[in-house]
């Protein structure tokens, strides 16, 4: 988890897209310039990133789903709460599952637990729109790359 880049999802555990599911795996790091501010003396990580690591992967869920016919984007969040503080050094178990695929947009159901315990959950909706409109493609294929998105999608296979 590379929290100043937004890279909050370190590997791409287990990919089912029968079941409309993927689970994900990140360590939050030891050290961080956004604990130094949140909070002095006592880092935690804040909410909106715990968000954004939901949305990412289920935004990695609907690439696979969709086998990479549109970029989603973060359109809103539905019913999030957070359960519990994170801490560095945490190991995050992150679970999105495909609600509704269809007419530019995805609804998931997304959460996050941590040695056992809920940390957050929440409803995402994303926005879908096809590569050609959105010149990211190589860059998300490399990203899905590295975390082993691509790799879950071949082993279904």
């Amino acid at each position: 988890m590379l929290l100043e880049y937004f890279q909050m999802i370190d590997r791409v555990e287990s990919l089912d897209v029968d079941r409309k599911t993927l689970k994900a795996r990140s360590v939050v790091p030891s050290a961080s310039p956004v604990f130094e501010g949140h909070f002095p003396g006592m880092p935690l990580v804040p909410g909106v990133l715990l968000i954004e690591t939901m949305a990412q992967a289920s935004g990695f869920l609907v690439l696979a789903a969709t086998d990479f016919a549109a970029m989603p984007f973060l359109m809103s969040v539905d019913g999030a709460k957070m359960r519990a503080f994170v801490e560095p050094d945490a190991v995050l178990d992150i679970e999105a599952f495909l609600e509704h695929d269809g007419s530019g947009y995805a609804v998931t159901k997304a959460k996050i637990s941590s040695a056992g315990k809920k940390v957050c959950d929440a409803q995402l909706k994303l926005r879908t729109m096809p590569f050609s409109e959105v010149p990211l493609a190589p860059i998300v294929r490399q990203r899905a790359e590295e975390v082993g998105l691509l790799a879950a999608m071949q082993a279904r296979s």
